[in-house]
């Protein structure tokens, strides 16, 4: 039997979220794993599948800015839709083989492992033939009403992209949208079905053990992600502020970014950050716990190196010296669009700008 890895990665910010789906589509293709599924939130996102329509989009750019919502298109199907904290998404990477070598199988086989999921805790759903996704009411009902999304891409029959489960989802930004460009519906999720929240470690559990039964695969088990910590360094104040980039020796990659680094075996978050930041910089001091969590995928690697990642950010004065330690060669003090245009993790640049407000209050 082939085997299924499920990965659970919590927060994953939507650029990275991209760049995990092409390297482990990389590492399944040339056979170094098996069938692969990625279980994780993202931040507010508007995606624009192959058939969108910018008109379904019904929010000013302003607005959308103010929700804190960003904009990407994809290669999957589907037109315009929305991912954000409290939804599923699943990302199956899997290579089929030739008995389910049909696109229409696959996207009823995903339907379903959503379906039986629901059906767990007593909501029954099922699909509606004219619109895509999962939905709870009838094609002819009134109160007919989406709960899951489905948009897959298939490359030689290598998967990806998938489906976005509403289990405790802000269900006001979907009224940013047309959710896949059908007026005629509304959306629902889980917890408004139940009137209680749900735990999202359950709900992954019971969508990950049916994509097992209904691929027939073998789940196996993860290796643990390495941990990590990041410190947004910075000294002034608003248009004067600035943020310390450290540049790594060329033969750690040669690349810019703020303080980061692992974490040492029983070693809490915050103290592998005050430690990183000493050993990296000379600076002794308090470092404020950004309540940001995050994975990513570390370079372009195959197979991927999976970081999960804390977030902290500190303060110095203007008269503070950088010593640096051996990893880095080089540091400069920048403003913050250069910070954001030089880091090469789009969760490093949520940091700072996250660090930036925290300090600034």
């Amino acid at each position: 039997m082939k085997t299924l890895t499920v990965y659970r990665l919590g927060r994953v910010e939507y650029e990275d979220g991209l760049q995990l789906m092409k390297l482990f589509g990389e590492t399944r293709r040339q056979g170094l794993c098996g069938d692969v599924l990625l279980l994780l939130e993202h931040p507010p996102v508007l995606t624009l599948g192959r058939a969108a329509k910018r008109f379904n989009i019904v929010a000013s750019d302003e607005s959308l800015a103010a929700e804190g919502v960003e904009t990407f298109e994809t290669d999957r199907g589907g037109d315009v839709t929305y991912h954000g904290p409290g939804q599923l998404v699943g990302y199956p990477i899997f290579l089929l083989p030739e008995g389910r070598q049909d696109v229409r199988r696959y996207v009823r086989d995903v339907e379903q492992c959503v379906i039986r999921t629901l059906a767990e805790y007593g909501v029954t759903s099922g699909t509606i033939p004219k619109w895509p996704g999962v939905w709870i009411g009838q094609e002819d009902s009134p109160d007919a009403r989406k709960i899951g999304a489905i948009g897959v891409h298939l490359a030689r029959w290598l998967t990806s992209h998938g489906f976005a489960l509403n289990i405790n989802t802000h269900l006001p930004h979907f009224n940013l949208i047309v959710p896949c460009g059908i007026r005629e519906a509304g959306v629902t999720s889980l917890q408004k079905e139940l009137g209680r929240s749900v735990p999202m470690a359950e709900v992954e559990e019971k969508i990950a053990r049916h994509f097992a039964d209904v691929f027939e695969l073998q789940r196996v088990e993860p290796a643990p992600p390495t941990r990590t910590v990041s410190v947004t360094l910075v000294r002034g104040k608003g248009a004067d502020a600035r943020v310390l980039l450290l540049r790594r020796r060329p033969e750690r990659g040669g690349f810019w970014q703020i303080v980061t680094g692992r974490l040492e075996p029983g070693e809490q978050p915050r103290d592998a950050a005050a430690r990183e930041l000493f050993e990296e910089t000379g600076l002794r001091t308090d470092v404020v716990d950004l309540e940001y969590r995050h994975a990513f995928a570390v370079g372009s690697v195959v197979p991927p190196r999976l970081v999960e990642e804390n977030g902290f950010a500190a303060r110095c004065t203007a008269e503070f010296e950088v010593r640096l330690g051996d990893e880095h060669d080089a540091y400069e003090w920048v403003d913050v669009p250069t910070a954001l245009a030089r880091l090469p993790f789009r969760g490093l640049r949520e940091g700072v700008q996250r660090a930036i407000r925290v300090l600034a209050e």
